[in-house]
């Protein structure tokens, strides 16, 4: 589950909406990997479906309840997920918000977070389904693995836009006009995290802060 967002952020939470889940095609599938899918934290979305006339949470048959098939259950059924979905968005597109959470199945160790709700507290991260709380405006870090290009390519000040290499990521524009098309955000800064001692920075590596506004 990977984390494309380093701590360092300034944010209202009248910012973040709480009403989309990742389709499930995007869900992360992986446990520790970095950059594994558009499950993570920190990618740049877009609204897939938003009908709000259909029910907001419907119960599918998902394998990842494990054996639902028991006989007088009466329904295989079971599985809540909501009906609004996002996905990554792409070049030319102007996206919803970031992801602030990851959507993960399973911890480090492969065990299930559906059965450690504390655990995947811990780790931020929702469940296959869950609404995922999406940030449309605000100050954010973001590390390698959320932007195409080398951190030192970012000019101080240039906007951001879509990737055109990478759905759900960022490349850096030289307009700076926020009626640009396409441009919805700046560049503030650069920089680099490095190990210090022994422990492993679990954030080390080039990064760039942005500020961003998808309103």
């Amino acid at each position: 589950m990977a984390l494309r967002i380093l701590p360092f952020r300034q944010y209202s939470e009248h910012d973040v909406v709480n009403l989309y889940s990742v389709i499930d095609s995007d869900v992360c599938d992986s446990t520790v990997a970095s950059d594994s899918a558009l499950g993570d934290a920190g990618v740049f979305v877009k609204v897939s479906a938003g009908n709000f006339d259909a029910d907001p949470v419907t119960y599918q048959d998902r394998t990842y309840l494990g054996k639902t098939d028991y006989p007088f259950i009466g329904n295989e059924a079971m599985y809540p997920e909501v009906n609004l979905k996002i996905t990554g968005s792409s070049s030319g597109e102007t996206p919803f918000g970031l992801t602030l959470y990851q959507t993960a199945k399973h911890d480090e160790n492969g065990e299930k977070l559906l059965y450690h709700p504390e655990k995947a507290n811990e780790l931020q991260a929702m469940l296959p389904g869950q609404a995922v709380p999406v940030l449309t405006r605000g100050i954010v870090t973001l590390a390698q693995t959320a932007f195409d290009g080398p951190a030192n390519s970012y000019t101080p000040g240039n906007g951001i836009i879509a990737s055109d290499n990478t759905v759900g990521k960022i490349t850096g524009s030289s307009a700076v006009d926020r009626h640009t098309s396409g441009v919805f955000g700046h560049v503030l800064g650069t920089g680099t995290r490095s190990n210090v001692g022994i422990t492993t920075d679990q954030f080390s590596g080039d990064y760039i802060v942005v500020s961003f506004d998808c309103n």
